[in-house]
């Protein structure tokens, strides 16, 4: 049977530079690659040498995106979940849902789009 694990994940967002900057600050991700989408547009895919998020725009107002439709949220793992809130505040987003059971801790916020994150932390 093949194994596997997620490459990326690809959405939609408004200002491709500015959710890379959080994304860089919250968890010490890096540019990979940016320019012109093949479909127009641009993208920007921001993560680790393995991993990445897809940050795209063409230009459209996102605003009214419904959480669930398609996508309930992204998990995002953290070493240090007060740090992580505390990026999150600094870009003027608001955490959520805090809550604390096996395995480990979390809270929720929505970036600038309506797109749904959980940050959670094992440590």
């Amino acid at each position: 049977m093949p194994k596997g694990h997620i490459e990326h994940v690809n959405i939609t967002v408004s200002d491709p530079a500015r959710s890379a900057a959080l994304f860089e600050t919250l968890l010490g991700w890096h540019v990979r690659w940016q320019g012109p989408s093949r479909m127009g547009g641009h993208s920007i895919h921001v993560g680790t040498d393995d991993t990445y998020l897809a940050l795209y725009t063409d230009g459209s107002d996102r605003r009214g995106q419904v959480k669930g439709v398609p996508l309930n949220h992204v998990g995002l793992l953290v070493d240090d979940l007060a740090a992580a809130e505390r990026v999150v505040i600094e870009a003027g987003l608001k955490p959520f849902g805090h809550d604390d059971y096996e395995p480990g801790a979390r809270f929720y916020f929505f970036d600038w789009d309506g797109v749904e994150f959980e940050v959670v932390s094992y440590a």
